[in-house]
């Protein structure tokens, strides 16, 4: 092979690697005024700049691109290339498709023909390749859509299960705090009003994201309230016994919630509670004392003919109860190490009354997790605090 085909192989492949590259400044080098791009990619003008254009579109979508030329013929003033491109799109948007984070590989065959030292004319086979590219970002595009869209059902499904209202009781304090991940999981809470004064509280968490989970959170928190208002008990147990039942039946086998109920007499401060497999809240005394609250129960809609232990409790002037779902322990650090329970205990511990509950184990979650934290799975908080004992 002559030294003077040897030299367009080697133009070519700077070409190839400033294409790669973004390398704006060879490519300008490269090519001739009249350049002429005979296959070009959709939206692109054929000529010298909308190749160039089209280059730092694609340096401006995709990262890593690396390109590995297979084969080279010289034929007179053309070349044949044939090579196999490798990139990320994790940049920016490309054929209206905002980054997926994927790696992709193309290959391709390209006719270059030199004039003067320089690229003059270019065909490729790339033409039905973007087309098929196209065409699968527009069925990524639409399926991402679709998820999106999805994800505002769920939004708007969860939300419409959470309370308006906390309930005003004299002498008690009630904070909520719900903060839902970007894939919406199945957090729930809600106050019930009972006879003689008494309120239900619960808090719980399906299985699952989207609207399935939405849908779960649903269908239990209205069989909850219903239960509860209509059977005339103030068994904690014989309710979630009732919406176990009834839950089985009505949702998904490969589903289940977890789900602490409680009833609170305002009056006494009595608070008698049982646990479906849910995260046991924290009782903490003024003296900073912390004690779980435990009751042993499968999650709801598991298995049938399930009982579930009680337990109760005598709140006292500033005793606290932190109802919580797994979103907070379960956070985990840049290093994956996970908040956990000990932390989330001891900062329980040493909370100062003088700040909400909610905004200090946030501060400390943010503190903990770093900047850039991707939130992982809903996060709720429920503290119920006595501030004074009826006169």
């Amino acid at each position: 092979m002559s030294e003077v085909e040897e030299e367009k192989k080697a133009l070519i492949r700077r070409l190839l690697e400033a294409y790669a590259t973004g390398d704006l400044d060879t490519l300008d080098e490269l090519l001739a005024p009249d350049y002429v791009d005979h296959n070009p990619q959709p939206d692109q003008v054929p000529d010298r700049e909308g190749f160039i254009r089209s280059v730092a579109g694609h340096e401006s979508a995709f990262s890593d691109t690396r390109v590995t030329t297979e084969y080279q013929a010289v034929d007179g003033d053309t070349v044949i290339s044939r090579f196999i491109m490798n990139h990320v799109h994790d940049r920016g948007e490309f054929m209206g498709m905002e980054p997926t984070g994927r790696s992709w590989e193309t290959s391709a065959i390209v006719i270059h023909r030199i004039e003067g030292g320089r690229i003059a004319e270019e065909w490729s086979e790339s033409s039905n390749q973007l087309e098929a590219t196209r065409q699968r970002l527009e069925r990524e595009k639409f399926a991402l859509e679709r998820v999106e869209q999805e994800l505002q059902v769920a939004r708007r499904i969860q939300h419409a299960s959470l309370p308006e209202e906390v309930p005003k009781l004299e002498g008690w304090r009630i904070s909520p705090y719900y903060r839902p991940a970007r894939e919406v999981g199945g957090d729930f809470y809600d106050f019930i009003d009972l006879e003689d004064g008494r309120v239900g509280v619960v808090v719980g968490d399906a299985t699952g994201k989207g609207v399935p989970a939405a849908l779960v959170v649903t269908a239990t928190h209205s069989m909850l309230r219903a239960v509860a208002q209509t059977l005339s008990s103030f068994s904690p147990g014989e309710i979630l016994e009732q919406v176990n039942e009834t839950l089985l039946a009505r949702i998904p086998s490969n589903m289940f919630v977890t789900c602490f109920y409680a009833i609170l007499d305002p009056a006494s401060g009595a608070l008698s509670y049982t646990n479906a497999g849910h995260d046991p809240p924290y009782l903490r005394s003024l003296a900073g004392e912390v004690e779980e609250l435990r009751a042993r129960g499968m999650p709801l809609g598991l298995m049938s003919g399930m009982s579930y232990e009680e337990g109760e409790v005598f709140l006292r002037e500033a005793d606290s109860v932190l109802f919580y779902s797994d979103g907070l322990v379960e956070a985990h650090d840049h290093g994956g190490k996970m908040f956990g329970f000990p932390k989330l205990r001891a900062l329980v511990a040493e909370h100062s009354e003088e700040r909400s509950p909610g905004n200090f184990l946030l501060d400390e979650l943010y503190s903990f997790v770093g900047e850039g934290w991707e939130q992982e799975d809903d996060i709720t908080l429920l503290t119920l605090r006595r501030s004074s004992s009826p006169g």
